[in-house]
């Protein structure tokens, strides 16, 4: 979005640099924020694992790594969904400063 903003200027709108500079901003905050619940996510799933109180079936130190996989790929479609919105939440409270 920021870059097909900078095109449109690049053509002669007329934008204050200040409003691309919030842009710029909001955007940064969001991705870093997203990261953040992504591994907040991740480390709640670790925790979750390690507290299971018997081993199933098929669980041997051959599976952990791809179960680690397993849970760093929901970790971060759960952040992309915003299914927590602890991403929202932080991207809102440091707009404020």
């Amino acid at each position: 979005m920021v870059d097909e903003l900078r095109a449109f200027v690049s053509q002669g709108a007329r934008v204050e640099p200040s409003a691309l500079e919030r842009i710029d901003r909001r955007a940064s905050l969001e991705e870093v924020a997203q990261q953040f619940e992504a591994i907040f996510v991740n480390e709640l799933m670790k925790s979750s694992r390690a507290a299971k109180l018997s081993d199933d079936i098929l669980s041997n130190s051959g599976t952990q790594p791809f179960l680690e996989m397993m849970d760093q790929e929901f970790s971060q479609t759960i952040s992309k969904r915003n299914s927590l919105g602890i991403a929202e939440a932080l991207v809102q409270q440091f707009e404020r400063k």
